[in-house]
């Protein structure tokens, strides 16, 4: 399971609840569409926003409805050891394959604070585990020294790198042999070409099969096919972040037909100006 496109699906509302038989359909999508794997209640999620309760029927319905086809990769982090703990042991016990544990945000701790929050996690709850770094949304950034401390726990198998950083994969990949996936679809291709085996993709909610052929051609070493991959996503990997993800990609999944446009406050639609921009990007992939 430690390489390939993962999806960082998102998560369909309607009368502000949680859409669940749309979500049935966004699996069966994604799986026809080759992605390797699927991780629910990520921040593409809206995890922040998504209750306690719904977090974990959300976890428990998405590795129903996948049914061991491909692993699911479940959202479990929290700025609380605790509670993440709690997420990662819901995780393991309704028959997620690993948990995905961000650092603790707001918190800010110090490189010992981040070793001892994953250590505990490690100790307490037997599945594999992710590690996510992204320091736009955490304000604290994993070092690379700490994840190679990290690595040597056996049960910390892999890292999604979503600093924006080659020289941090190159950092973490120069002291250990974890896993790494990007975090950041247009930097997938780079990632894989300095060590990395794949990513957990926003891009792949839309297009998981190009995504999907994408990492399997990078990590069979067919650099150049790859690569003309690449730079065709490369467009669409900016237009969704041209605003807080996940606006864009609900955004476009909405326009594809496939979910309603309604996110949970604080995040909102889109401005009239960026919405543009995004249909006449989605138009050039034959996508609408």
């Amino acid at each position: 399971m430690l390489c390939g496109s993962y999806v960082a699906i998102v998560t369909p509302f309607s009368g502000g609840e949680v859409d669940w038989d749309t979500l049935a359909g966004l699996i069966e999508f994604q799986i026809a569409g080759g992605t390797s794997g699927i991780l629910p209640c990520g921040t593409t999620g809206e995890s922040p926003t998504l209750s306690h309760p719904e977090h974990d029927k959300v976890v428990e319905f998405v590795v129903e409805k996948v049914n061991r086809r491909v692993p699911v990769l479940a959202g479990s982090g929290s700025n609380s050891t605790a509670e993440a703990m709690r997420l990662a042991k819901h995780a393991r016990n309704c028959g997620a394959d690993a948990a995905l544990v961000i650092t603790p945000y707001y918190n800010k701790p110090t490189q010992e604070g981040l070793y001892r929050h994953f250590h505990k996690i490690a100790a307490g709850v037997d599945i594999p585990i992710f590690i996510y770094n992204v320091p736009g949304r955490t304000g604290v950034s994993i070092a690379p020294e700490t994840v190679a401390r990290l690595s040597e726990i056996e049960n910390i198998v892999a890292i999604k790198e979503a600093s924006g950083s080659l020289d941090q994969v190159s950092g973490i990949l120069s002291l250990c042999d974890i896993a790494v996936f990007s975090g950041d679809d247009s930097l997938t291709f780079p990632v894989i070409c300095d060590g990395g085996v794949g990513v957990v993709s926003v891009v792949a909610n839309i297009m998981p099969d190009e995504v999907a052929e994408m990492v399997s051609l990078a990590n069979n070493g067919k650099v150049e096919e790859a690569r003309k991959l690449h730079y065709h996503l490369y467009p669409i990997s900016k237009a969704l972040f041209i605003e807080t993800n996940p606006i864009p990609v609900k955004t476009a999944l909405a326009m594809m037909g496939k979910i309603k446009e309604e996110f949970r406050l604080p995040l909102c639609p889109m401005s009239e100006p960026n919405r543009a921009k995004l249909e006449e990007v989605l138009k050039g992939y034959s996508l609408i």
